[in-house]
């Protein structure tokens, strides 16, 4: 992916250092992965299984410290840099289309951060991956997810890692265009299944709008390289319920499913990426997904 030398936002909060799980053994990746996958798929908190896992009594989340004077310095590593650059970019690209449609684009904060980390949706977790928080209008990203990708799925590429980014970035594209709103209202009325059915609609639309999203910043920067769009197709199909739980026990359970099958996260990622049309990507009037 080509992105050294443009744009960085400054729409970027660099919080790392403050969260943790407290005291035991360390905790690596595959600890963290494990702990995701209980949270996920058994409702068990990945704080609780985390300090279970490193030798800890099971606890609350903590609050992270107050910041100290050496996280008021900007971070220049490349990783840093390239997650501003890629905001940036997700920035210049929403702008251009709401204001094509008469709107104003109000563009969301990334929060980096580690181990945990306070949100106006609850305590963040390290173990729940890369999420968005419509409350705060942030995204939060532990940049250990990245290494997660690459040891525990395989998954490499900046492009890949781009496509986590865009997707979260999506889900603010959702929440500005009251999409949010109207389904969380809808869910009010609905079986558990019945939601699961809708958040996955909602997720996967967000990969679509990921693949707008890459359309246009294409268009107009040529950032994608040979190899870049299977490695986010890649990234796509292991994070597909099916592929999850398949890893995570064996067997799939269709009517859990919150956030798509492989195929169908390929399928609208490949949707918005080829048509850059946000009107393509109305998962919510189609029948089949």
């Amino acid at each position: 992916m080509k992105w050294e030398g443009n744009r960085e936002s400054d729409n970027v909060e660099d919080d790392r250092g403050g969260g943790g799980f407290g005291g035991g053994r360390s905790i690596g990746l595959g600890t963290i992965a494990i702990a995701l996958v209980a949270s996920y798929f058994f409702g068990i908190s990945p704080t609780t299984v985390l300090s279970l896992l490193s030798g800890g009594p099971a606890s609350q989340p903590q609050s992270q410290q107050a910041p100290g004077p050496n996280r008021a310095v900007r971070a220049e590593d490349r990783q840093t840099k390239f997650v501003r650059t890629v905001l940036a970019d997700t920035e210049d690209v929403w702008t251009q289309i709401f204001r094509a449609n008469g709107k104003t684009y109000a563009a969301p904060t990334l929060k980096l951060f580690s181990g945990t980390t306070q949100t106006a949706c609850g305590t963040g977790q390290t173990a729940s991956g890369p999420f968005y928080c419509p409350g705060d209008r942030k995204v939060y990203i532990d940049l250990s997810f990245y290494q997660l990708m690459q040891q525990r799925f395989h998954v490499s590429g900046e492009f890949a890692q781009a496509y986590v980014i865009a997707h979260e970035v999506g889900h603010h594209v959702q929440n500005m265009m009251g999409i949010m709103d109207k389904v969380n209202s809808a869910e009010r009325q609905m079986s558990k299944a019945q939601k699961n059915a809708m958040s996955v609609r909602l997720e996967l639309q967000a990969d679509c709008l990921a693949g707008v999203w890459a359309f246009h910043a294409n268009q107009a920067r040529s950032i994608l390289e040979q190899g870049d769009i299977e490695g986010a197709l890649n990234a796509a199909t292991a994070i597909g319920d099916d592929a999850l739980q398949k890893q995570a026990q064996g067997y799939v359970v269709p009517d859990s499913f919150t956030h798509g099958t492989s195929a169908q996260r390929v399928r609208w990622f490949k949707q918005g990426i080829s048509s850059g049309e946000v009107k393509s990507c109305n998962t919510f009037e189609v029948k089949t997904l």
